[in-house]
């Protein structure tokens, strides 16, 4: 069984939007692209370099798949560059795009029952990058195996968040964590089941 894993780069109130560029995604007026930039230091480029360093494939959701095609291929001497231009991307879209991206796959028919598939084949884990609406049916499915979210020191307003309304309520448990000399807090969660409750309410 393959991994899933979602990877994220988040502010502090939950948006993920952009974060790597002023001209990345400006929709709804968003004001704040490239506000993880200034954030970056070395242990953020040793946790980055750690995961791109283990054999992954990609799973995008459309918008983040026309993205990443519209700059990784032509950044070829950016850090992770070239394991992101080799690795099978797998897209998920309502459409039939053109996928000019080298090694790229769109994912037919019913999205869940795809990815469901393709976790049973042979093949290195699959790594989510930012795809917020397509993380919603992964949650809701149960294909998440692990969650790694990078949540920066940041405040800003967006319609754009990464667990957004729609996400299922459900419990996770932290198996790994660091801090940056920025501030970056970066944690890394398994799924954990439902949530339980309880009350400090005196019996």
């Amino acid at each position: 069984m393959r991994r899933l894993i979602v990877s994220t780069f988040l502010t502090l109130d939950g948006v993920m939007q952009a974060p790597g560029g002023p001209e990345e995604d400006d929709s709804g007026g968003f004001a704040y692209g490239g506000w993880s930039v200034n954030y970056w230091d070395d242990m953020m480029g040793q946790v980055m370099g750690q995961a791109m360093s283990t054999p992954f494939d990609l799973l995008l959701g459309r918008r983040t798949y026309d993205l990443f095609a519209a700059y990784w291929p032509h950044a070829t001497d950016q850090a992770g560059a070239k394991p992101l231009n080799d690795a099978t991307k797998y897209v998920v879209s309502r459409g039939r795009p053109t996928l000019e991206w080298s090694e790229s796959v769109l994912i037919e028919g019913d999205a869940a029952e795809g990815i469901a598939a393709l976790k049973k084949e042979d093949g290195p884990e699959l790594q989510d990058h930012g795809s917020g609406n397509l993380v919603q049916t992964l949650m809701r499915h149960g294909l998440l195996d692990e969650y790694r979210l990078c949540v920066f020191p940041f405040l800003t307003r967006s319609r754009i968040v990464q667990f957004a309304d729609g996400t299922i309520p459900s419990a996770l448990k932290l198996v790994d964590t660091k801090v940056s000399t920025t501030g970056v807090v970066v944690g890394t969660y398994e799924p954990a089941g439902e949530i339980v409750t309880g009350s400090f309410a005196p019996e």
